[in-house]
């Protein structure tokens, strides 16, 4: 039975309502388990579409405009809902949304997966997306309220290594299951997986995972909702379609619509915290430099991440020829360096502290370096092997970073907005994705020209690189403006709290 009663003062920030899922008052790792594989085929499905577009598209006898769709609708769903998937969290229970999220993302899958035509494919994307959204924030929520301590840090770190190998491993996934061919389902194969894998999470749920809520309940912040939806929507759309239709004047108008939207947001939501305390973002999230700092510092890591993915297959499947399969397995090596440096980053993090994500973020740079100067002596003869050394040193980067990021930058946060700052959070994530991916792509096509071949991608693929260790040195210094990762826990651990929650 979920604790309804309000503790007063500071204990009320530190003690949320909880319920099953716990083993003599201390949640269960299993509890971890369950969360993390429903984040992972709810965020796998933003990068494994890539891998099935070549067959969809003879099977389905798309044209580009439906293709670009099938990705852009599920990211717009995505990128738009997380900040009040994370809110619906907070306000009736984490746990609940999680479910309700994951019932919805397994349907919308079954949907993708038995699609007779491109129309009802590209509206299952959407809600799928959706459905995501309200998955993905209430992770962060749900282990933020269930763990203390170490506990909590180990929680985050598991949760970074899970997003980072979701899209580490995506395209390797996707063309293992497309090649694999189960009952000739062929590219519906990496849709309809998702449902018997929902299926089990959402058993599961109930007996491991915890509920949780924020105390004093009110109602859902609409006029919040309407405006972040539509100011989100307005900067995601152009950016997923822009490049594809040559930037017609729509996305700019878009883009430039955006900024009113999203300053309204954030005017509505200042009135409301001062009014009742009930926005869907509160502006006290922002008042703690770590979050703040953080927030911006993961956008524009993700840009460069994103991005990097994006050039990458194109240089390996476009530019070099090598089969979807061959590419997610030239993928590996960059897994190896992530889950290597993943690893080795509680270590590394408890001696540097925030340097941490800035060597991730300088070894990050050195390896797209090392990458960029391979690829432009390879040409368009030389073995591809050669990028092995400088996949893992970018990959080793990816783990320092992606790893601790969520302890670091939402240590500060209250439990009671658990939830909400996980959505601005994930938010952040995807919206980094959405810009990197679109300044990436207009810089690689415009190295690489309208007579497309094996050395014009070569060069494109170089610069791009060199773009993106750009980026990632932009982040190492970004991370220096984060305080002090002791003085954040201290925040979000009152003394009196027990250490471990396991």
């Amino acid at each position: 039975m979920t604790t309804e009663a309000e503790p007063t003062g500071r204990a009320a920030e530190s003690a949320p309502a909880t319920d099953h899922g716990e083993t003599g008052g201390k949640p269960a790792w299993g509890a971890l388990l369950v969360v993390l594989l429903g984040l992972f085929i709810a965020n796998i499905d933003f990068f494994i579409v890539n891998v099935a577009i070549p067959s969809l598209q003879r099977d389905m006898h798309a044209t580009s405009a439906e293709i670009q769709l099938v990705a852009a609708t599920f990211n717009i769903g995505l990128s738009a809902m997380l900040i009040t998937g994370g809110r619906l969290g907070d306000l009736y229970g984490r746990r609940k949304v999680f479910a309700i999220g994951l019932a919805l993302f397994a349907l919308a899958s079954l949907a993708c997966g038995i699609a007779p035509n491109m129309p009802e494919l590209i509206a299952a994307r959407a809600v799928q997306g959706a459905a995501a959204a309200l998955v993905i924030p209430q992770v962060l929520g749900i282990l933020t309220t269930a763990y203390t301590g170490k506990a909590r840090v180990a929680a985050f770190n598991a949760y970074g290594i899970t997003m980072g190998a979701s899209a580490v491993f995506g395209q390797l996934i996707g063309g293992l299951l497309i090649k694999a061919d189960l009952f000739g389902w062929d590219w519906r194969t990496i849709f309809l997986i998702n449902a018997p894998i929902g299926a089990v999470v959402l058993l599961l749920t109930p007996k491991v995972v915890p509920e949780s809520r924020a105390e004093g309940r009110t109602g859902l912040d609409w006029t919040g909702v309407v405006l972040v939806t539509a100011g989100l929507t307005a900067i995601v759309l152009p950016l997923v379609q822009g490049r594809e239709q040559g930037w017609p004047a729509w996305t700019w108008e878009c883009l430039v619509a955006a900024v009113p939207l999203l300053a309204a947001f954030w005017w509505t939501q200042r009135r409301k915290a001062a009014r009742d305390g009930s926005p869907l973002v509160h502006p006290s999230l922002f008042a703690d430099r770590a979050f703040g700092v953080g927030v911006v510092s993961l956008l524009v890591f993700f840009a460069a991440m994103a991005s990097f993915f994006l050039v990458l297959a194109l240089y390996l499947q476009e530019g070099r020829g090598v089969s979807a399969l061959t590419s997610g397995l030239l993928f590996m090596p960059l897994g190896l360096g992530f889950f290597l440096g993943s690893a080795q980053s509680p270590k590394v993090a408890a001696k540097l502290g925030k340097q941490v994500l800035a060597l991730g973020a300088v070894l990050q740079a050195v390896g797209n370096l090392g990458l960029a100067e391979t690829a432009w002596h390879l040409d368009s003869t030389g073995n591809v092997a050669w990028c092995i050394p400088a996949m893992v040193v970018a990959g080793l980067g990816m783990g320092f970073v992606i790893a601790p990021l969520a302890s670091l930058v939402l240590a500060g946060v209250a439990p009671q907005h658990a939830a909400a700052a996980s959505g601005v959070f994930s938010t952040a994530q995807e919206m980094g994705n959405a810009i990197g991916i679109a300044v990436l792509g207009v810089v690689f096509f415009g190295v690489a020209g309208s007579h497309v071949s094996a050395h014009s991608y070569a060069h494109a693929f170089s610069v791009g690189l060199l773009v993106q260790a750009g980026i990632c040195v932009l982040v190492a210094c970004l991370v220096q403006l984060l305080p002090r990762p002791a003085a954040a826990e201290a925040r979000a651990v009152p003394a009196t709290e027990a250490a471990p929650a396991v």
